[in-house]
């Protein structure tokens, strides 16, 4: 049976850190998710912990962007309005390491999801994509049209995706899709209930510092203390996930006001200032009081210096900027680790 309902939103990913926090929204926002997640790098938990936030059960399903089938029944059984595709490997490092399995998840798993919405004839896709596609700029500012190209893989297969849409777009002149490309995302809802939880040692900064914190890493290792910026360390647009999981929901509420074909729309999630490594560690010492030690270690391949975002776009077109500090972000994060120092494992 196909339940009808044109709020109905599939969340691909949405299990995962970014995903969870927009569940929140979306609810908020009379949206009615339905997750669908291959849980390799989230928990059920956390969909649990969702769920008593928003007080509602959250449809789950059990599933792969590579499998193919799966996705079929779960588009059988549901009529979506839009899809939000947050599924997909994000590790830069592990990208420079293995290529083949990021364009696997990331390009292919896509293409099967954009085939199957083809076959169910839905037109309306929140993608989520990253500054990665920028890659080396001489300015510091990103904004949406500047030229792209990427430095590692990671950043490869998210531009692979903006072009595959790109073309969906121009071939199919009502496909609509929002390409939400994002900075830092740190932080976590204010409840402490629940954060970023990665599988294995992170690979970025903010849950490093906050299991050093809490006593899970010996020291945070900061990749390269020779760039050119304010103190030899990169530079980042940290943004709250509550805000980047807002923006989502903005652009959602876009698509569903906007009558006319959108075509393929890039807009970038920051908060336009860039703060450095050594700036944010000072910052999550400050703001909790706890010590984090750390050591220089070289450059990652891969790394950009500078990075941060013109949000403008985002601003006139959705009505969305972000709202929270970066003291607030250090706040949150050190809420959610201190509570769940073991993150959603017992």
């Amino acid at each position: 049976m196909r339940l009808v309902n044109m709020k109905k939103i599939l969340v691909t990913g949405g299990a995962g850190y970014i995903g969870s926090h927009t569940l929140i929204e979306l609810i908020g926002a009379g949206f009615s998710p339905v997750v669908y997640d291959n849980l390799s790098n989230s928990s059920l938990v956390a969909l649990q912990r969702v769920e008593e936030i928003v007080q509602k059960p959250i449809d789950f399903i059990l599933g792969d962007v590579l499998d193919k089938a799966q996705l079929q029944k779960t588009f059988d059984k549901y009529e979506f309005f839009a899809v939000i595709h947050f599924a997909g490997l994000k590790a830069v490092g592990e990208s420079v390491v293995k290529p083949v399995k990021y364009y696997q998840n990331n390009v292919a798993g896509t293409l099967n999801l954009l085939e199957v919405m083809k076959e169910k004839g839905l037109k309306n896709f929140i993608f989520s994509s990253s500054a990665t596609v920028y890659g080396h700029q001489e300015t510091l500012s990103f904004v949406e049209d500047m030229e792209r190209s990427a430095t590692n893989p990671y950043g490869q297969s998210k531009l692979m995706v903006e072009y595959i849409l790109e073309d969906l777009a121009k071939s199919k002149l009502d496909f609509n899709a929002v390409s939400l490309r994002y900075f830092n995302p740190i932080g976590a809802y204010h409840t402490g209930t629940i954060g970023e939880d990665p599988s294995d040692i992170p690979n970025n900064l903010m849950p490093y510092i906050s299991q050093v914190a809490v006593g899970r890493l010996e020291k945070l290792s900061i990749f390269g203390n020779d760039y050119d910026t304010i103190d030899g360390t990169g530079v980042r647009d940290y943004i709250h996930v509550v805000d980047l999981a807002k923006g989502h929901v903005a652009a959602l509420q876009y698509l569903v006001n906007n009558k006319k074909p959108t075509g393929f729309l890039a807009v970038n999630l920051g908060t336009g200032k860039g703060t450095s490594v050594l700036e944010l560690v000072d910052a999550f010492v400050k703001t909790t009081g706890q010590k984090i030690p750390y050591v220089f270690a070289p450059r990652r391949s891969g790394d950009v210096p500078v990075c941060y975002a013109s949000s403008e776009k985002a601003k006139t077109l959705f009505g969305w900027q972000a709202q929270f500090d970066i003291e607030q972000m250090c706040a949150d994060t050190w809420r959610w680790q201190n509570n769940n120092p073991n993150g959603y494992q017992k």
